[in-house]
């Protein structure tokens, strides 16, 4: 059984919190110092977080890894492991006399049919032996961090960041120890460049999950790699996901900086990556309400589409078709149509990327679908709204995505003004519920 870890919950109760001068760190907080720590420090990307602070404190992990035990130390101002309850289990000796040594033979024997149901599953997997990481990298585990970059993108298109955020953070923790390996100079920046690609896709799974501190830090990680590489076109979808988030977290005008910023030698940019850049741009003028610089970064945008060639594009934009590009333009009209421009073209955007979503991209499909909903209940038939709300009820309830659960609240926001009819409070009640038990 696990013996809490007193010393350490001390120790971090009595180190004063970054927010709360008067109060002791959060488990959170002291999370994200030992992140910022191990970054500054050592250049390498951790994603420790409050769970993980729990577990040293109940006992469940008892000798952390060595750079969290350094940044631990540091952070808590111990002098050593031992004054934070850290113990190394290789060196612990247990004697056992020969009553106990049967019970722990006939408990292991047991193991498979008894612990399951004796204790936290999770507890069972620490302390779990790491995959090594190759003294040599070549273009086999290059192609490897790829493909994994596309499974979790998959993943993330079709089930939300939610899902299995902390399983692809841990293979970028694999994949960026590459970097320390052997590999010869000519696929060096093919090995940055792939890493670069996987941390793009964690990074956004932990946008789309709200984890936003562990997002920017990981874009930051991702756009670094696609700078090492001098690989222009990783570079643009990095800062082009950092200004989604930074316009989904109502920074608009950090959002067109780092749109702008993407498209500085865009003649090195495909038409669809320009498209992609141009409807940021869109979007975050549009929640700017800088009217005719949306309808002409809009524009724009558009342009460039209609000259997309996709088998120029690289692998990591297949996710940028047509239903996609109707979508995020949809967005940009949004927010112009709820100011009192014509909505007319923002519904027909809205709805032809409801329509054209492609297969396996069910969280786009319920972003849209939400977004047409509020749209209409705003400006348009309440009833009609009501119907498109609870496909959209059912489209979120698949997922695991943050973003999509925020566009079922402001349906509802929306939804206030018509309270009165029995099929809009009924949606708003289902939308309370929904995001309740999300």
């Amino acid at each position: 059984m696990a013996v809490a870890n007193d010393r350490f919950r001390a120790a971090r109760e009595r180190t004063a919190s970054l927010t709360y001068p008067d109060e002791g760190l959060s488990r959170q907080e002291l999370a994200e110092l030992v992140n910022a720590y191990i970054w500054e420090h050592h250049h390498e990307m951790v994603a420790l977080d409050a769970n993980y602070v729990g577990k040293i404190e109940r006992g469940i992990i008892r000798w952390p890894r060595k750079l969290y035990r350094e940044a631990l130390r540091v952070i808590l101002g111990a002098a050593t492991d031992t004054a934070v309850g850290f113990i190394n289990p290789r060196r612990a000796v247990v004697k056992l006399d020969n009553v106990k040594r049967q019970q722990f033979l006939h408990t292991t024997t047991l193991l498979g049919v008894g612990t399951l149901s004796s204790g936290p599953v999770a507890a069972l997997l620490e302390g779990s032996e790491p995959t090594p990481i190759p003294d040599r990298v070549g273009a086999t585990e290059i192609e490897q961090i790829r493909s994994a970059a596309r499974v979790f993108e998959s993943w993330d298109f079709t089930y939300g960041g939610g899902l299995a955020r902390e399983v692809v953070l841990a293979q970028l923790r694999w994949s960026a120890g590459l970097l320390e390996a052997i590999c010869p100079a000519r696929l060096r920046p093919e090995l940055h460049s792939a890493v670069g690609d996987l941390a793009d896709v964690a990074g956004y799974m932990a946008f789309d999950a709200d984890a936003h501190e562990d997002a920017r830090r990981v874009f930051g990680f991702a756009l670094a790699c696609a700078e090492q590489a001098e690989d222009w076109h990783l570079r643009a979808q990095v800062l082009s996901s950092m200004a989604s988030q930074a316009i989904g977290t109502g920074r608009p005008d950090e959002g067109l900086t780092l749109a702008e910023q993407a498209l500085v030698r865009a003649d090195r940019l495909t038409a669809t990556e320009r498209a992609s850049l141009h409807t940021y741009r869109g979007r975050a003028l549009a929640k700017m309400r800088r009217v005719r610089e949306t309808l002409v970064a809009v524009g724009t945008a558009d342009d460039h589409f209609a000259h997309s060639t996709p088998a120029n594009d690289p692998q990591f934009m297949a996710y940028y078709n047509a239903g996609m590009h109707a979508g995020s333009t949809g967005k940009a009209l949004f927010d112009l149509a709820i100011l009192g421009r014509d909505h007319g073209e923002a519904t027909n955007r809205l709805t032809a990327a409801v329509a054209g979503n492609a297969p396996g991209h069910s969280r786009r499909r319920a972003i849209s679908l939400t977004k047409l909903a509020s749209l209409t209940m705003a400006i348009g038939d309440p009833l009609q709204a009501a119907a498109l709300g609870t496909a959209a009820l059912d489209a979120v309830g698949t997922i695991r995505s943050r973003r999509a659960a925020e566009g079922l609240r402001e349906l509802g926001r929306h939804a206030a003004a018509h309270q009165h009819l029995a099929e809009v409070a009924h949606l708003r009640h289902q939308i309370g519920t929904l995001v309740l038990t999300s």
